[in-house]
């Protein structure tokens, strides 16, 4: 049996290392020799703690209806006074169990302090039923947070709205490809967009499929999650709980286990809390929120905006293995006019934002300068 985290942090915290003799055993020398070099290397490469950002320039409450009900969403606007000949970036979390805009916080700062031909305004919004959004109890799937996202861009109120109606759609995980395809549709027509990290199966068919088996135990999960008393209650044991939070971050979303501070776990757990919190979850755990069912259809999404619009695709270094796969299988695909890697797993815009906001502003310079 392999000793517990805690139990091999005390092992190398203590003050008092036992030095064997000569006449100690090879073997035991040997071991102290490895855990020597391991402490250098620790110490020689520490942890990269996500920097806090400034405060957003506006925060607010935007309302999307849906179902004839009016359901506010909460957004976030990062801009600097000064800038002339701005472009709208809307920027959009990665859907998970505790989507959040703080994600985009520290990218969006880093991109609109930057002085070019361009300035930029950024405006970060949490998806209805996570974040700091209101969280009714819908029927949550893909097409509604489709509807969502269009209405958001289009609406004659909207955030992103300017005088030449243009705007960057900045996506991480799913939210990248619902975007990419409310595009092929036709539904938006954002002039550019950024997909980072961008997936399409939720954590359970990812592991075990969609077999006809598979997707009536799903469908018994989902309920279960949505009832009134025993929904709570599971939603407690699955998500809504800081080891599991913990957990989660430390196993796949981040690259390093040692960036997941209390502070982001203490975060995340907080919004399990809110009031209607388990709804989305429910949904996006057993694949409602899947906007395709195969790398197939993965790849169409993409190909149908060939030509029309510049998509940037950022990979990650240590993405899980499978989400890994469908990332790599956008490297040169029709429709991707740019492929880059970055590190981190599944949250790079939050664990690593230097290096994915240098990628997003090489690719709006690159897109958008009046010399290209």
């Amino acid at each position: 049996m392999r000793p517990t985290a805690a139990a091999a942090t005390a092992a190398f915290a203590s003050p008092v290392v036992a030095v064997p003799s000569r006449a100690a055993p090879l073997a035991a020398r040997r071991r102290l020799r490895r855990a020597r070099r391991f402490a250098v290397r620790s110490v020689a490469s520490p942890p990269t703690v996500p920097k806090p950002a400034a405060p957003p320039s506006k925060t607010g409450k935007w309302q999307w209806t849906f179902e004839d009900k009016p359901i506010n969403i909460y957004y976030e606007e990062h801009e600097h006074e000064t800038a002339e000949n701005v472009k709208n970036i809307l920027m959009i979390p990665t859907i998970s169990d505790v989507s959040t805009v703080e994600e985009w916080r520290v990218v969006a700062k880093d991109i609109v302090a930057r002085k070019g031909e361009l300035g930029y305004r950024a405006t970060i919004v949490d998806w209805p039923g996570l974040g700091y959004s209101d969280r009714p109890s819908l029927n949550y799937n893909a097409d509604v947070m489709e509807n969502f996202l269009v209405q958001l861009i289009n609406s004659p109120n909207s955030l992103v709205a300017n005088t030449d109606g243009e705007v960057v759609v900045v996506g991480g995980g799913h939210a990248a490809t619902i975007a990419v395809r409310a595009a092929g549709k036709g539904l938006i027509r954002p002039s550019g967009i950024a997909a980072v990290a961008p997936t399409w199966a939720g954590p359970l068919p990812i592991v075990f499929g969609r077999g006809s088996d598979m997707e009536t135990r799903y469908g018994l999960l989902r309920g279960t999650l949505r009832a009134p008393a025993i929904g709570w209650m599971m939603y407690n044991v699955l998500v809504s709980n800081e080891k599991s939070i913990q957990s989660q971050y430390k196993s796949h979303v981040y690259a390093n286990p040692e960036n997941v501070t209390p502070n982001i776990v203490e975060s995340r757990y907080e919004l399990t809390k809110r009031k209607g919190a388990r709804f989305v979850p429910a949904a996006f755990l057993t694949g409602l929120l899947d906007p395709v069912q195969t790398r197939e259809e993965f790849l169409q999404l993409f190909a149908k905006l060939d030509g029309d619009v510049p998509v940037l695709v950022a990979s990650t270094v240590n993405a899980p293995k499978r989400s890994k796969a469908e990332m790599e299988a956008l490297r040169g695909a029709k429709g991707v006019t740019k492929f880059v890697e970055v590190p981190g797993a599944l949250l790079p815009q939050e664990e690593f934002s230097s290096p994915v906001a240098e990628e997003l502003y090489s690719f709006l310079k690159e897109s958008f300068s009046s010399g290209r």
